[in-house]
């Protein structure tokens, strides 16, 4: 089993080992210079279907591996910018239709380039591979049912990890985002533990003892029965799922991936304003 997060310095040593990929929200940043040997990946076009309104399909997910040049052995390593806003949501992504060779790289994108590490405009392609998934962990995602369904049950607990401002309600959406929804405010008994708070200066996560104390503070735990973390369309949440189940070792964490652009716009959902207790 490789380990979910590795170092900057691990990358660099290991580098022929393994097969990067970026993916970042900005998807004109891997063209300015990337990773020597990495190829990237459009969350957008690639990781999404855009029909649906869903996940990249399981046909659709090992045509693009295969197409990509890796097979279910491959370890593939993770980075992007805003903190691997989307990595992370690659890195859950990669979980879900059981990919465990998989790490997500501490800091990325961000921390890669302040330590002035090779970086090169070259576009890698490798063999083509017949990707094939051998599962699917749907113990990984949540869905709107999921949620509806435990809305009032003591044991369940909501993670809203976007800004206050959201979570409270004055803003639908971050400056600039075009994903919305039709209601401001949060899901009702949802803590507000903003994504960033897990996250150092450099990018890097903050330390197991830090996070403990962060998400501690809220009255979670390892031992919490059923913990769900949502945002906006998942991505953010996925950078928190990240952090309690790898970094925290959490058991039952789930990403909500339909996040507030769904909830917020369901009929009969419902839903709560202002800041939290």
């Amino acid at each position: 089993m490789v380990e979910p997060l590795v170092s900057t310095n691990w990358v660099a040593e290991n580098k022929e080992d393994i097969r990067l990929i970026e993916v970042d929200v900005d998807t004109a940043q891997y063209a300015t210079g990337h990773i020597p040997s990495a190829i990237a990946f459009n969350w957008q076009s690639q990781l999404q279907d855009g029909i649906s309104r869903d996940i990249i399909s399981k046909e659709d997910f090992e045509k693009l591996l295969g197409d990509s040049g890796i097979s279910p052995e491959t370890h593939v390593v993770l980075y992007g910018d805003n903190n691997n806003w989307f990595a992370a949501y690659a890195f859950w992504l990669f979980k879900y239709y059981g990919h465990e060779n998989v790490s997500l790289i501490d800091g990325g994108r961000k921390k890669w380039l302040a330590e002035l590490r090779d970086t090169t405009i070259d576009e890698p392609s490798f063999p083509r591979t017949d990707y094939k998934v051998s599962r699917v962990n749907t113990d990984l995602r949540a869905d709107r049912d999921y949620i509806r369904q435990r809305l009032k049950q003591e044991a369940f607990s909501l993670v809203d990890v976007r800004s206050p401002a959201e979570y409270s309600g004055e803003i639908i959406a971050p400056p600039g985002m075009s994903e919305t929804a039709q209601r401001p405010g949060h899901i009702p008994g949802a803590l507000n533990v903003p994504w960033a708070q897990a996250v150092a200066e450099d990018g890097t996560f903050k330390s197991r003892e830090e996070l403990q104390q962060l998400y501690g503070g809220k009255g979670l735990s390892a031992d919490s029965p059923d913990v769900v973390a949502y945002c906006r369309i998942g991505e953010r949440s996925s950078h928190t799922w990240f952090a309690l189940k790898y970094i925290l070792g959490y058991e039952n964490v789930r990403n909500y991936d339909g996040s507030w652009t769904e909830w917020g716009n369901l009929i009969g959902a419902p839903i709560h304003k202002g800041e939290q207790p």
